[in-house]
């Protein structure tokens, strides 16, 4: 979610949320409305198999943690999975990502580049707003050019820099070519960023109080931090979805949310944590379905001080980390090792290199090469994502098999995120699905606004660049390659596991995707779900 996150803030800081104002906004929207949502693609990677044909109708309520009064309906604003979800039913992108983590065309229909790639021509599919007007070369031009207004903070912006959008134009109403300031040979994963999602030329803020837009679902009724109701878009260029209405509600404790699923207040329940899942996992009340590869949980070195601008005591922590041992603690087991590399099973990534283990000894041996061998280190951590706490208490641990003492500092949920980008030297950190050349360019770049272990490296630099202008996919597939190895032998990011995103439904909802990470195409993908 694309992007939702796309850095480690898009995935974290969820605002809390009570039951009780849970419980009085489902009823006092039940009484107001009638209720119901869709779900995610149907097929071998989908739930509810046994639900057999899809059936069209009924109502269906979703649960997720929201953001009180300042939430919008303005998809170039969301920041939370909620956000998210709603853009999702109500608008569309030009392109969004698969489960590898490719872009897969929207509103797009094709996308062809110059020899030099540094011009995209774009091929807008048939498709109409939700008042009927068709979309347009200009929607497309005015979506952008909206994100990237300076005076703004879209979601999006940073996402969009690589394009000139003053030099860009609409070749006919469905046709735009896009004039890039650099060759970008992953062009569509930009079409596919968080939050850039297109709505019709001149819209305004106010025009968000009824929104338009070309998704499955038109707006009903929207209050902020309560509900929101959408009704089936019978024209929606992909199919209509089977279902007649959907309401997303607010509920920011996990436990309202599990309640409520269990109480039959709602059928859909976002981000159950690993406990609850095992509870009632194979028990009839409820579905559990988990989305692997959601989010990578890893430890950031900074690079550019001591002691891990020492490339030895950086290898040391990766050989002194048992991955197993924090999947297992931290995430309860809901996950899989991590191998010190952002994007297991997406596109590009290096899945040839060994898997690394603990090796204390060898640890060891690094450290007193690196004269630390009574290293003392103090690891930054927060309660602002689930399992940091946990992951820093494991790893001070087996750390001190290594004869390193790690002091745990745990910091303010509310800063910690901007906390850390900078002070400190080592901390807890995790981030959301996205392509791995997003996460390079975002986070492993010497201009990377977020680039958390401080890796600055021209001839990196370099690398990436010769990546983004190789037109040949093997051979660009190659120079990713280099780039994960030098990451895997000497970078900042010790990823010990990918934990699983945890969706819990009633057992009458069928068609959830069980195979898409959060934040990519079949994620909170509403239109394609049924209930029995």
């Amino acid at each position: 979610m694309t992007e939702l996150p796309s850095s480690a803030r898009e995935t974290d800081g969820f605002p809390g949320l009570r039951r009780r104002g849970f419980l009085a906004a489902t009823a006092g929207a039940t009484a107001a409305t009638g209720l119901v949502l869709a779900g995610c693609g149907t097929g071998p990677g989908t739930s509810g198999a046994e639900g057999g044909r899809p059936r069209r109708g009924g109502r269906l309520r979703a649960a997720f943690a929201g953001g009180g009064a300042s939430e919008t309906l303005d998809p170039h604003l969301g920041n939370l999975f909620a956000d998210a979800a709603r853009a999702k039913a109500l608008y569309d992108k030009l392109a969004d990502c698969g489960t590898d983590m490719a872009a897969r065309p929207r509103l797009a229909a094709k996308w062809e580049p110059n020899d030099s790639l540094d011009r995209w021509r774009i091929t807008l599919r048939k498709a109409s707003f939700h008042d009927g007007r068709p979309v347009t070369a200009e929607d497309v031009l005015y979506s952008f050019r909206r994100i990237a207004d300076p005076k703004k903070a879209y979601r999006a912006k940073a996402s969009l820099e690589p394009i000139d959008l003053a030099a860009s134009r609409a070749v006919s109403p469905d046709t735009v070519e896009f004039r890039l300031k650099r060759p970008t040979a992953e062009f569509p994963n930009v079409l596919a960023a968080f939050g850039a999602y297109i709505i019709p030329n001149g819209t305004t803020t106010a025009d968000f109080a009824r929104p338009v837009g070309s998704g499955p679902f038109r707006f009903v009724s929207f209050a902020p931090g309560r509900s929101c109701v959408v009704k089936r878009n019978d024209a929606y260029w992909d199919g209509a979805p089977h279902l007649d209405e959907l309401e997303f509600v607010v509920a920011n404790e996990e436990s309202a949310r599990v309640n409520a699923l269990l109480g039959g207040q709602v059928e859909y329940a976002h981000e159950l944590n690993p406990t609850t899942a095992r509870a009632h996992e194979g028990r009839g009340r409820i579905e559990i379905v988990r989305l692997r590869n959601s989010a990578m949980q890893s430890f950031a070195m900074k690079t550019d001080r001591a002691p891990f601008d020492d490339k030895r005591v950086r290898e040391a922590f990766f050989l002194t980390a048992d991955r197993r041992e924090l999947v297992d603690g931290a995430l309860s087991g809901a996950g899989e090792i991590g191998n010190d590399l952002f994007g297991k099973g997406y596109e590009y990534y290096a899945g040839d290199l060994p898997q690394r283990h603990q090796d204390l000894d060898r640890a060891r041996h690094l450290l007193k090469q690196a004269g630390a061998e009574d290293l003392r280190i103090t690891l930054d951590t927060s309660p602002v994502a689930a399992g940091f706490t946990e992951a820093a208490g494991i790893f001070r641990d087996q750390a001190a098999k290594a004869g390193v003492t790690v002091r745990v500092k745990s910091g303010s949920k509310d800063s910690y995120w901007s906390d850390i980008l900078d002070s400190g030297t080592v901390c807890c950190y995790r981030s959301g699905a996205m392509p791995i050349e997003s996460h390079i360019s975002q986070r492993l770049l010497s201009g990377s606004t977020t680039n958390a272990t401080k890796w600055h490296h021209k001839d990196f630099d370099a690398l990436y660049q010769q990546a983004q202008s190789t037109k040949d996919k093997k051979d660009r597939a190659a120079v990713y390659g280099r780039m994960q190895r030098r990451l895997y032998a000497e970078g900042g990011f010790l990823v010990w596991g990918f934990a699983d995103w945890i969706v819990g439904t009633s057992r009458r909802v069928h068609g959830v995707a069980r195979d898409a990470p959060a934040n990519t195409l079949d994620w909170a993908r509403f239109d394609k779900v049924w209930l029995a």
